[in-house]
């Protein structure tokens, strides 16, 4: 597969111990390539490397998707799902890069045309005031699906089904289906379940409560207040990831290896 190497930027959490030496070490392995903080991400890259945790690597999926750049993680942070590599493999993941023995995947995003933000894990909406349930009217294309009384609503992508809506006893999804699932946060009732629907859905959620303000997170990272409904879709760019050609890169060797799937437990 093609892969513009002539403008790579290495990109690091300099709030994790050890990612700027790290990152250095990386940009060391390209010609042309720089070392950048997460707040002064480049504009203009051709492949981005990115050093940190998941979040870090969140946060540049939402940036690069914009410009269809992809995107590799080595992970610095705690379980890495997303991050595909640790330091130590630095000469086997540049040498694989190099010799284009890779695939990029597509993951699709979600957007919220109330706020502009956008996601490749997940939307988390909730009642402003923290203390409190919130009544939460679930719209699916315009028609009325339920209310939950619920903590809040996860809106979640597939790449996003292992993480906070996993938590929330949602289900896992193989991030080559392109599907939302919404998980309501505790709800209080006992048929409030999980429902995945269509990519090509349109979300709203509104709330009969008082006040009637939402709190409205993208992958965790930013949030906002809001007074009106919510809507919630389809993005319209993909969050390109890079994923290399060798054993145990699959999404499910993924799943056994890092989150310890449908594995007996040691006698």
């Amino acid at each position: 597969m093609e892969l513009s190497l002539k403008n790579v930027a290495v990109v690091c959490n300099p709030e994790i111990e050890g990612t700027i030496s790290v990152a250095q070490e990386i940009a060391q392995k390209f010609d042309n390539a720089c070392v950048y903080t997460l707040d002064k991400m480049p504009d203009n890259s051709d492949f981005v490397i990115v050093v940190g945790g998941d979040g870090t690597l969140l946060k540049c999926a939402r940036k690069y998707s914009v410009k269809d750049v992809p995107i590799f993680g080595f992970n610095m942070g705690r379980l890495g799902f997303l991050a595909q590599a640790m330091p130590d493999e630095i000469d086997f993941v540049t040498n694989k890069i190099k010799q284009g023995d890779f695939r990029i995947e597509k993951r699709i995003m979600l957007k919220c045309p109330t706020t502009g933000a956008v996601a490749l894990n997940d939307m988390v909406i909730r009642g402003a005031t923290f203390s409190r349930t919130s009544t939460l009217n679930l719209y699916i294309n315009g028609i009325k699906l339920c209310s939950y009384l619920a903590d809040g609503l996860i809106i979640s992508t597939p790449t996003g089904s292992t993480a906070y809506a996993l938590s929330a006893g949602g289900p896992i999804i193989s991030p080559n289906i392109e599907c939302f699932v919404v998980v309501p946060i505790c709800p209080h009732t006992l048929n409030a379940r999980p429902i995945v629907i269509p990519a090509s859905e349109y979300i709203k959620i509104t709330t009969p409560d008082a006040p009637k303000d939402f709190q409205i997170t993208a992958d965790g990272q930013d949030a906002k207040i809001i007074k009106s409904e919510i809507c919630v879709e389809k993005n319209d760019k993909y969050a390109k990831l890079l994923l290399l050609n060798n054993d145990g890169s699959h999404f499910y060797d993924v799943l056994r290896e890092k989150l310890h799937w449908g594995m007996a437990p040691n006698k």
